[in-house]
């Protein structure tokens, strides 16, 4: 409620400030002059902390370019040069320059689009993955333990598994359920060989 309360008080204040400002009566406050009543050439904590550490003294050294309403004498110069320079030039002279200035900087905003674009792109192709973790996981489980494969074997197949090792025991098993199928031209009792195990040709003819 307090928040609330200071809230509604200051958002009243702002309200009323605001119709004070636009009032026909009231004057710009571009027409107004600022003028220092007070100057010291002794440090003020208070000025320090309103301006951030960048006013440490407000002095008769500092009044004239903090209160500066009007550019530097070299600047002024500079500008009126300038004016002069650009009265000139003609008129078709002065839009051929635009022209030409509107053109290079189309051109250079291209390019600087272009590289973002490209960067961009790049990044995305080598942050972009090309292959699926699980799916290698799997793959690397089955090859090396067997893990996933079928231990069922088809019917008809007679064939006996020798194994020394245990751990090929679950890949010739999930091996032995995959039907062999004989090439033409090569000998019939030919014996296929699976990890160093040797494997009976299964007596059905393969599908």
């Amino acid at each position: 409620p307090s928040v609330l309360d200071s809230f509604a008080l200051l958002s009243g204040q702002l309200n009323t400030l605001n119709k004070v400002l636009k009032h026909e009566k009231t004057p710009l406050l571009r027409n107004q002059v600022i003028i220092p009543l007070v100057l010291s050439p002794d440090r003020d904590e208070e000025i320090m902390r309103q301006t951030e550490g960048r006013v440490p003294v407000f002095s008769h050294e500092v009044v004239p370019d903090h209160l500066r309403t009007k550019p530097d004498p070299e600047v002024e110069e500079q500008e009126k040069q300038l004016i002069t320079d650009a009265a000139r030039i003609s008129a078709d002279v002065a839009q051929k320059q635009i022209q030409s200035l509107n053109k290079m900087c189309s051109n250079l905003l291209e390019k600087i689009s272009k590289e973002e674009r490209e960067s961009e792109s790049g990044g995305l192709r080598q942050n972009k993955q090309t292959f699926n973790p699980a799916d290698t996981n799997a793959l690397v489980a089955a090859v090396a333990f067997g893990k996933g494969l079928s231990n069922r074997r088809p019917p008809g197949s007679g064939g006996s598994v020798q194994s020394g090792q245990p751990g090929a025991a679950a890949i010739i098993a999930g091996a032995s359920g995959m039907q062999q199928v004989a090439m033409s031209g090569a000998p019939a009792q030919q014996q296929p060989m699976l990890a160093g195990v040797q494997m009976a040709q299964a007596a059905q003819p393969g599908k």
